[in-house]
């Protein structure tokens, strides 16, 4: 199998849809970009006025 093809199906798996929005774990999207959880959670305050608006991070 295509490993573009199983990462997608990861990445695809990681994403859950809670009240009609499809969420993705801050760990899992941390993953995602290779970076620290707590990085990504940084960079995601530090830039919420360019983050899309459909775009939801969770943390637990």
């Amino acid at each position: 199998m295509d490993l573009a093809i199983v990462e997608q199906e990861n990445t695809a798996s990681k994403i859950y849809e809670i009240r009609g929005l499809k969420v993705m774990l801050d760990r899992y999207l941390a993953e995602l970009y290779q970076v620290e959880t707590k990085n990504l959670n940084k960079a995601m305050k530090r830039n919420a006025d360019k983050t899309l608006r459909c775009f939801c991070v969770c943390s637990i």
